[in-house]
């Protein structure tokens, strides 16, 4: 069978867009830094996991459009692993529900539609909200690797309560579209965008409606007990993840995100995890 107007020579050296490519030094370091996560994260009382390539779950975790899906033998819908929080916290909580320790971590990459592929270090403290615990463990990772990242700290709720309060759509949230914001007539929501700081944070809890003060003050104690110089609070900050509701925190190196994670409720048990994003912390070790 002859095909015309096909160059095959493409598949001889090239790899598809979005996937990785890691040898000679880079393959070192990016052990390395594997090597060092895993050795701190056992230290704190996590075990390791590996979990399937292949998921039924990834739409509660992320939305459908980024995830690579196809069908499995018997014609049930199955997706690439796009994220790990959901599955691993399903697997422990149902297949090893005897198993005594709720600290797990992995090692392993994920998948986002069309072909991008990404590895990741993750965390899970499987009934523990306290996400102080997720903060201090990231940042000793940064400090062994003598990276000095700032701490963005968020809250989920805010975004939500600000939509109820006003009759916005939370999409506007989700786009990062902050000029619809700005053009409401609230005080409040003007000065809210511009919090940055603890001083911020006390300074407008006098004028915030009321369904905004915990929040607040739970982003503000989070950053109090993370004694993390570099600081920043953006109260209005979105995840796309669909699984955090409450407290959330990012740890980044000028637009690169090297880690992030947050409290979450799966199978109706309060969590708290992170991830480090491999991939961008290796860009800012080389």
């Amino acid at each position: 069978m002859e095909f015309k107007n096909f160059d095959a020579n493409i598949f001889e050296h090239e790899i598809p867009v979005g996937s990785r490519l890691y040898f000679g030094n880079s393959a070192s370091l990016k052990r390395e830094v594997e090597n060092i996560a895993s050795e701190i994260l056992t230290q704190n009382g996590f075990h390791e996991i590996v979990t399937p390539y292949f998921s039924h779950h990834q739409h509660l975790s992320v939305a459908p459009t980024q995830l690579l899906r196809f069908s499995d033998h018997a014609n049930h819908e199955v997706s690439l692993r796009a994220d790990s929080t959901v599955d691993v916290v399903r697997i422990v909580l149902r297949r090893l529900k005897d198993s005594e320790p709720k600290r797990w971590f992995y090692i392993q990459p994920i998948f986002k539609y069309p072909s991008s592929e990404f590895y990741q270090i993750g965390a899970e403290l499987i009934g523990e909200k306290d996400l102080i615990t997720s903060v201090n463990i990231a940042k000793s990772l940064f400090e062994r690797l003598n990276l000095k990242p700032y701490l963005q700290i968020s809250h989920i709720k805010i975004p939500h309560i600000v939509c109820e309060l006003l009759n916005l759509p939370i999409s506007i949230f989700e786009h990062g579209e902050l000029e619809k914001i700005l053009k409401q007539d609230k005080e409040w929501l003007r000065k809210l965008v511009f919090v940055n700081s603890i001083k911020d944070i006390d300074e407008i809890l006098s004028i915030v409606p009321n369904e905004l003060k915990e929040p607040l003050c739970e982003i503000k104690e989070l950053a109090s007990l993370s004694r993390y110089e570099n600081l920043r609070i953006v109260p209005l900050y979105y995840s796309k993840m669909r699984y955090y509701d409450n407290l959330f925190f990012r740890f980044l190196s000028g637009n690169q995100i090297l880690s992030g994670g947050g409290n979450y409720d799966i199978e109706g048990i309060k969590s708290s995890g992170f991830g480090v994003y491999t991939d961008a912390l290796l860009e800012n070790l080389k």
